[in-house]
């Protein structure tokens, strides 16, 4: 009862690494509220896979296995989380902020009439106060992430309604382990209690997946544009630079928008979040929702020929001038002292 459940995503037998990194703030979310850390996957041949949960830190993991719960469809699953919600009480559900938990959160939200928060950048427990109610609650989630543009940041919270709800983008929250040798309870829950035949509706007949071609998530050098660049045929010294480094190249999303690049470099809040060792950012006028996507970069190098621009706060070196004269540079000097 009020413990926190993270929905874990699955494909072909591995936990999602978004639903890892929602264990690993959820176990930290559950110590400050000295609840438990519970998991849910609801899929096809599950045995065993409370191996890759337990040492993130739940305590309990439940399991829904049915051969007609792979892939996944909408409506099964939607009836899995509400009615196992209704009977557990959860004060805190987190998802990742997928193609399946854009589809799955809301549905369940709006049937608990619970609220949900997408896409949130922070999660963060604590008070909050209802002047002029004159109410004061303990213990809520903070739910942080930008809002009006990216003109401010947001604080969202939940009082009264339940669960918590709220999703999270793929490397916002840092993945680590718990303790390798965490046990806790497998819940093996018959999925004929759960879902009714009529929820099976929708079947899948073919189903094809094509991966991304561009892996920036992973880089540890990236080398990043925006509309600054000017134009499209000037982004691609991003990719002289990038190939001379060994880096990837990625974009904002005015960048993206302009049609310097394809949208799977974009990062940011709408984009993918990056954590490399080094990021160049080249052109990139700072919004906050480009930063919420790269702000947790080992080391920033800003180009910019604006000594004023945002970026240039969280940035470790600054360099003031004009791309077209920098990058070139940078490539020669970098040839030159690489020999």
């Amino acid at each position: 009862m009020n413990n926190l459940f993270v929905y874990c995503e699955i494909e072909d037998g591995i936990i999602a690494d978004v639903s890892l990194e929602l264990l690993t703030k959820g176990r930290s979310l559950a110590n400050q509220l000295n609840c438990k850390l519970e998991a849910l996957v609801i899929g096809s041949n599950l045995q065993g896979v409370e191996k890759q949960i337990f040492p993130y830190g739940a305590d309990t993991v439940y399991l829904v296995d049915d051969k007609r719960l792979y892939p996944y469809t909408s409506l099964p699953h939607a009836s899995v989380l509400i009615k196992l919600f209704k009977e557990q009480k959860p004060q805190i559900c987190l998802m990742g902020a997928t193609s399946i938990g854009r589809d799955l959160g809301p549905r369940v939200s709006s049937a608990l009439h619970s609220g949900l928060t997408a896409d949130c950048t922070s999660l963060e427990i604590g008070p909050h106060e209802e002047k002029k109610a004159g109410k004061v609650y303990e213990n809520l989630l903070y739910q942080i992430r930008p809002a009006f543009g990216g003109n401010i940041v947001a604080t969202i919270v939940n009082p009264e309604c339940r669960p918590q709800m709220a999703t999270v983008r793929e490397g916002v929250m840092k993945k680590e382990v718990f303790d390798p040798n965490y046990q806790g309870t497998v819940v093996n829950l018959n999925a004929s209690d759960y879902v009714s035949d009529s929820d099976f509706i929708v079947e899948v007949i073919e189903r094809h997946m094509e991966k991304s071609k561009v892996n920036i998530k992973s880089a540890p050098i990236i080398v990043a544009g925006g509309y600054g660049m000017g134009s499209k045929e000037n982004f691609k010294m991003l990719f002289d630079l990038a190939g001379t480094i060994g880096a990837e190249v990625g974009a904002s999303r005015a960048a993206v928008d302009a049609g310097f690049t394809d949208h799977d470099r974009q990062i940011g809040q709408t984009g993918v979040t990056v954590r490399p060792k080094l990021y160049i950012a080249c052109g990139i006028s700072g919004q906050i929702q480009h930063i919420a996507g790269m702000q947790e970069s080992s080391m920033i190098i800003a180009i910019n020929n604006d000594e004023n621009a945002p970026i240039n706060t969280i940035a470790d070196y600054v360099i003031t001038g004009n791309v077209e004269d920098v990058i070139p540079k940078l490539i020669k000097y970098y040839k030159k002292n690489s020999k």
